[in-house]
C-alpha cells in the first residue's frame, strides 16, 4: 500500500516538473550529470562543464561557491578528530608518526571528497531548480 502511494507521489512530482532529489545526489556524488547520470559533470578536478556531453543539460547555472570546501572540512574534521584521539589514547605513537599518518589521511580524504561534494551540491541545485536550473532554455 505504501509503495503504491510512493509511486503515485513520484508520478505527481514528475507531472509538476519537480526532480527527484536522492537520485540526483547519487549521480552528483559519482560526478555525473544529475539529469542523465552518464555524462561527466566535471571537465577537470573541480571545473563544472557548461553542458552535459551526453544529454546537453545546461549545468552553467550552478553556484557551488565555497559549499564543497566547507562540507569537506566539516566531514574530514568530524571523522579525523575522534580517530586522532582514539589512536593517541590506544597506541601512544611517536608524535611524528601520528602527524604523518593523519596528515596523509586528511589530505587524501579531502582530495577524494571535494569533487564529489561539489557534484552533490550542483545536483542538489539542479533537483531543486535553483539559480536558473528550472527555467527552460
Amino acid at each position: 500500500m505504501a509503495n503504491a502511494q510512493h509511486h503515485e507521489h513520484e508520478h505527481d512530482l514528475e507531472q509538476e516538473g519537480e526532480r527527484q532529489l536522492w537520485p540526483a545526489l547519487r549521480k552528483g556524488f559519482r560526478r555525473k550529470c544529475p539529469n542523465c547520470g552518464s555524462g561527466p559533470m566535471l571537465k577537470s578536478y573541480l571545473k563544472v562543464r557548461d553542458t552535459c556531453t551526453v544529454c546537453r543539460e545546461d549545468l552553467s547555472h550552478h553556484r557551488a561557491d565555497d559549499g564543497p570546501a566547507y562540507l569537506t572540512i566539516l566531514i574530514v574534521g568530524h571523522l579525523m578528530a575522534p580517530l586522532l584521539h582514539i589512536a593517541f589514547v590506544a597506541w601512544r605513537p611517536e608524535p611524528l608518526v601520528l602527524f604523518t599518518i593523519f596528515a596523509v589521511g586528511c589530505v587524501t580524504l579531502s582530495l577524494y571528497l571535494l569533487p564529489r561534494l561539489k557534484g552533490m551540491i550542483v545536483a542538489f541545485q539542479w533537483a531543486r531548480q535553483m539559480h536558473g536550473f528550472g527555467n527552460p532554455a
